[in-house]
């Protein structure tokens, strides 16, 4: 079987510059792929270069084993559910019908069925008839994650799902997204909160100025040394009766990959042999 998406030596070119360099990563059915890194390092030029947003200047994606250029947005639409990081809402539409517009394709009795049940999952069922410009920055988020999940699409992409969200909010939503994966869903998304991507994603890639420096289950990915080079940081995983966490400090002066000067490489550059 192919995987739900695959990314195969993708490079980016924006404004003349090179975000991504020769990337290439899987997201499989029944697992949670985190992309990592520092602010720029790439992450939602990636995922939108994995949904055919960003067109690649090289390399090739491929949504269920066919190429995501060839694909119609219908088509798409039935294959990938997309949150993305930016959270406006036009209209004050009640919740419910913010998430069913993620049941495309679907029976308007189906799509608000769909709804019921993804606002239920993020736990906002008693506000499913309130108005979304009504609630909070974080309710509305939630309605927005109900309207991912009530795509039902067999590869689930979230930007920065947990953004905005309380402690509480953030673990139920990334506990919902890992049971999808469980029941044979793929989840791609982004975080920056290393403890969580540690506990809930069973295999990273961390990007640094648009390069993968590492790639595989978080006890690897989150290696001191990949700490201190992507982020900065100096520490380590440790095991605790709660799960994984990131204990780290700020290393001062410590450059990482994307910061102490460094530029992207020119598109034209050697590295575009």
């Amino acid at each position: 079987m192919s995987p739900a998406l695959e990314i195969a030596g993708a490079s980016v070119g924006l404004a003349g510059r090179l975000v991504l360099q020769d990337i290439s990563l899987e997201a499989k059915a029944g697992e949670v792929l985190g992309v990592l890194g520092a602010n720029g390092a790439g992450k939602t030029t990636l995922l939108r270069a994995a949904l055919g947003l960003t067109p690649l200047k090289k390399g090739s994606v491929r949504l269920q084993g066919a190429p995501v250029e060839g694909l119609s947005e219908r088509k798409r639409a039935e294959l990938v559910g997309y949150l993305p990081q930016e959270r406006r809402v036009g209209w004050n539409m009640p919740a419910w019908r913010v998430a069913a517009l993620g049941a495309v394709n679907c029976a308007p009795d189906l799509a608000r069925r769909r709804a019921f049940e993804a606002l239920g999952q993020v736990g906002l069922s008693h506000l499913a008839d309130r108005g979304v410009l009504d609630m909070s920055g974080g309710e509305r988020a939630r309605v927005l994650i109900a309207r991912l999940i009530a795509t039902h699409a067999p590869l689930l992409v979230a930007d920065e799902p947990a953004a905005g969200l309380d402690p509480d909010a953030q673990f139920r939503i990334l506990e919902m997204l890992a049971e999808r994966a469980g029941q044979g869903t793929a989840v791609l998304l982004t975080l920056h909160d290393l403890t969580l991507a540690a506990r809930y994603c069973d295999r990273l890639a961390v990007l640094g100025a648009g390069r993968l420096l590492a790639y595989g289950p978080p006890r690897e990915a989150l290696s001191p040394e990949i700490l201190r080079t992507a982020f900065g940081l100096q520490g380590e995983l440790v095991e605790t009766t709660a799960g994984l966490v990131v204990a780290a400090r700020r290393v001062i002066g410590t450059p990482r990959e994307g910061q102490g000067g460094y530029r992207p490489t020119p598109a034209n550059g050697p590295n575009e042999a």
